[in-house]
């Protein structure tokens, strides 16, 4: 079952979910909008790797706003930090962002019981579009669970994300091929 207005603010209150920056007038009949946040990081190779960290270049969203172009993938990422406990999130793209040719997510809509952090968008469009840090983005759906969670997202050793920040963060598929490390410095800031 999806929460409602009423159970989502009785878990905000219960600390079982976690908005920050929390806006009341972002609390929706069964749903909680979320925005952009102000970087945007893009892959640096002319092909990526699956077995290999895939450097990123990342930059900030200019005031005047981000012209995104067809064909590109952007990791951008929220501007609310966010903790769901006994629920599982989702986050779709708002129907306005939609009906401007903008997916906010690839195939990574849905979030883990004990998921910590902001989350990463990976962002492209049909047209071109400009954008805006701040902008409404998405909205997150909380779903009850149906039985005990033996280990939460926070609590497994394998879990990718949960290093928390406020930027975009690559692809970590790599670390699922054994022998793999974890390398140090695989995003380029400017």
């Amino acid at each position: 079952m999806i929460l409602s207005d009423a159970r989502i603010r009785q878990a905000l209150r219960d600390r079982a979910i976690v908005i920050r920056p929390f806006r009341r007038a972002c609390l929706g009949t069964n749903s909680y909008d979320v925005h952009l946040g102000p970087y945007l990081a893009v892959y640096d190779g002319p092909a990526l790797d699956a077995r290999r960290p895939n450097p990123t270049r990342e930059f900030r969203i200019p005031r005047e706003g981000f012209v995104l172009i067809p064909g590109q993938l952007y990791l951008g990422v929220t501007e609310e930090y966010t903790e769901t406990h006994g629920f599982v999130p989702f986050l779709e793209g708002k129907s306005s962002v939609g009906r401007l040719g903008i997916d906010i997510h690839s195939t990574a809509g849905k979030g883990d019981e004990g998921f910590c952090n902001y989350w990463t968008l990976e962002m492209s469009v049909k047209l071109p579009v400009r954008i805006y840090a701040g902008m409404p983005v998405g909205q997150l759906i909380y779903f009850e669970i149906s039985g005990r969670v033996d280990r939460s997202y926070a609590a497994k050793s394998s879990a990718k994300y949960r290093e928390i920040s406020r930027h975009p963060t690559p692809s970590r598929m790599y670390l699922n091929f054994a022998g793999s490390r974890r390398p140090s410095g695989a995003r380029r800031r400017r």
